[in-house]
């Protein structure tokens, strides 16, 4: 919520749970800057009742937020945003460390480090074979 707007979506068709949906929302907030380090979020009954769901799950999703260190909580006073920065450098390293393992695994099959650039550039790049793009 940012000036009194809530900008959380829920997709009913969507099959992931709601509570992962307003996870997902909570994170692309903080990552987007629209939600501000130590930034008061809403009380999970202040969030339940704005986007009409059931409290228990505003209550997990503020759960696993914390667990992942997007947010924190002072008990009685609320729950608060943690720093964009540091979580995108923390995340970086746990992405760094995952593919150092992917490297390892394809090594360990044999493929030499030029085939394993080639992989990659065929990865980030659009339209090309083996890329990833909106038309595959």
């Amino acid at each position: 919520m940012i000036g009194g707007v809530v900008l959380i979506r829920i997709d009913n068709d969507n099959p992931k749970a709601i509570y992962e949906q307003i996870y997902d929302e909570i994170v692309r907030l903080i990552f987007s800057k629209s939600l501000k380090p130590d930034e008061k979020l809403p009380s999970v009954r202040e969030l339940a009742s704005m986007i009409r769901i059931n409290p228990n799950t505003i209550q997990k999703a503020y759960k696993y937020l914390e667990e992942d260190n997007y947010i924190y909580s002072i008990k009685g006073v609320g729950n608060f945003v943690n720093d964009a920065d540091e979580l995108r450098n923390l995340h970086l390293k746990n992405m760094k460390d995952e593919l150092h393992k992917v490297v390892k695994s394809l090594k360990e099959l044999g493929l030499r480090n030029e085939r394993i650039i080639e992989m990659v550039r065929d990865i980030l790049t659009p339209g090309t074979k083996g890329g990833h793009d909106v038309n595959d």
